[in-house]
């Protein structure tokens, strides 16, 4: 039945693809199936075969262990008290969320310095590159997606930005959106895994191999989408450039860059999460007058008109599409309204929540969840892109901002892809 109920997702998302593609008769179906069977293969082997499954369970163990590490670092200028698990949820996410953020971005910056980042980047592109026959810059782009951020990744392909071709600038932009940060993944596994160490590891893995098979699914939707008609650039070659002129300097950057990041989501968190409130309040007041707050609380696991009601019966019959049960259609479609109209961080947050209060039917809808959250695919992060890769490449900026809406839409179904393929596999 699952595996049923997946066909029928795959084929919901690519008749969304196909809808909304620009030149169907250019699409490369060679390419759309061997994206689809590369992932599959790929989620098998991950979560099925002994040998490939432990191997992902040490690097996810190394995730987690960076947690350790900067809760260590934070206990320094903290104090336990603060940083311990029992504390209240708002001192945890400042003293132990927050610091992983910094701690990762440094981590990041050092292995970038030394090599190691970008050989890791290049065996990714280049079986990406020889699978799915796309150009060298791309296949790099979306490697590096993996393990960084949407406006760090294109500086592995920055001498081609001004070069590249309008499905290229797509399969860019669409890689970002479909990917998340190592830096950010690493609170992910505190917001889903808790204090138990066994639960952390569980979700880091799922982390890591949601953002591994993520990065063919958004070339396969990009390509859909914008395909590609023009003649372009076959080399695969890394960009040279460096995070500092020693260590220590690359460190320090990345500490920089990681407080940056940091403080931008704080200040996200806060401002969206003020918006969110004002809202319900609002709808809370139309629900009163209408009478509308008593039926959906008699009717409904909501309290009342809320953001969080809309999103969930919105995006209800997507979710269901995919393979979540009915029982919990509605909470993930809200966890997909709310990462697609506010931004993942939240949706995460929103997710370890139901988790820990027992809101689910059937733990598949929790894992299934995981993966659909496993990306950078909102609002916000167009103007991100324009901004961090316009910054790179002037001249693209309007490129960027024509793509925007679709780059988004092939992010999402990116996420949806690997979703529906992990659903269709794992056994709960």
């Amino acid at each position: 039945m699952d595996i049923l109920r997946g066909l029928l997702g795959l084929l919901f998302l690519l008749g969304i693809a196909w809808v909304f593609s620009e030149n169907r008769k250019a699409i490369s179906w060679r390419l759309v199936g061997f994206a689809l069977v590369g992932q599959l293969v790929l989620a098998v082997l991950i979560l099925k075969a002994p040998f490939v499954k432990d191997l992902f369970e040490w690097v996810a163990s190394l995730f987690r262990a960076i947690s350790d590490f900067s809760n260590a670092g934070a206990q320094m200028i903290f104090g336990y008290e603060l940083t311990n698990p029992g504390g209240s949820a708002g001192f945890v996410f400042a003293t132990r969320v927050l610091p992983t953020i910094i701690f990762f971005s440094a981590v990041s910056s050092l292995l970038y310095y030394w090599g190691i980042l970008q050989k890791i980047v290049y065996a990714f592109a280049w079986v990406m590159k020889r699978l799915l026959r796309v150009s060298g810059a791309e296949s790099l782009a979306a490697a590096g997606n993996i393990f960084l951020g949407q406006t760090e990744s294109p500086l592995l392909v920055k001498p081609y930005l001004d070069r590249m071709t309008r499905s290229e600038i797509m399969s860019l932009m669409s890689g970002g959106m479909a990917t998340i940060a190592g830096s950010v993944l690493v609170s992910y596994i505190v917001f889903l895994g808790g204090d138990d160490p066994a639960e952390q590891l569980k979700f880091a893995t799922h982390l890591l191999t949601a953002s591994i098979l993520s990065a063919p699914a958004a070339i396969l939707a990009a390509k859909m989408i914008v395909p590609e008609t023009d003649h372009f650039n076959d080399k695969l070659e890394l960009s040279k450039d460096r995070m500092g002129a020693n260590s220590l300097e690359a460190i320090a950057n990345g500490t920089t860059d990681g407080i940056k990041l940091a403080v931008n989501v704080a200040g996200m968190l806060l401002v969206f999460t003020a918006l969110i409130f004002g809202f319900n309040t609002g709808m809370s007041w139309l629900g009163d007058i209408t009478g509308w707050n008593e039926w959906i609380a008699a009717n409904t696991n909501f309290d009342g008109l809320s953001f969080q009601f809309i999103m969930g019966y919105i995006c209800a019959p997507i979710a269901w599409m995919l393979g979540v049960s009915w029982e919990d259609a509605i909470l993930v479609g809200q966890l997909l309204g709310e990462k697609t109209v506010l931004n993942e961080f939240l949706a995460y947050i929103s997710l370890g929540e139901m988790k820990a209060a027992g809101s689910f039917a059937h733990d598949k809808s929790i894992i299934m969840a995981t993966y659909i959250l496993c990306g950078f695919a909102n609002f916000a992060s167009i103007g991100i892109q324009i901004g961090g890769i316009g910054s790179l490449a002037p001249t693209r900026k309007g490129l960027l901002s024509k793509l925007g809406m679709k780059a988004l839409l092939a992010g999402t179904l990116a996420c949806l892809f690997t979703a529906v393929i992990v659903g269709m596999i794992y056994q709960f």
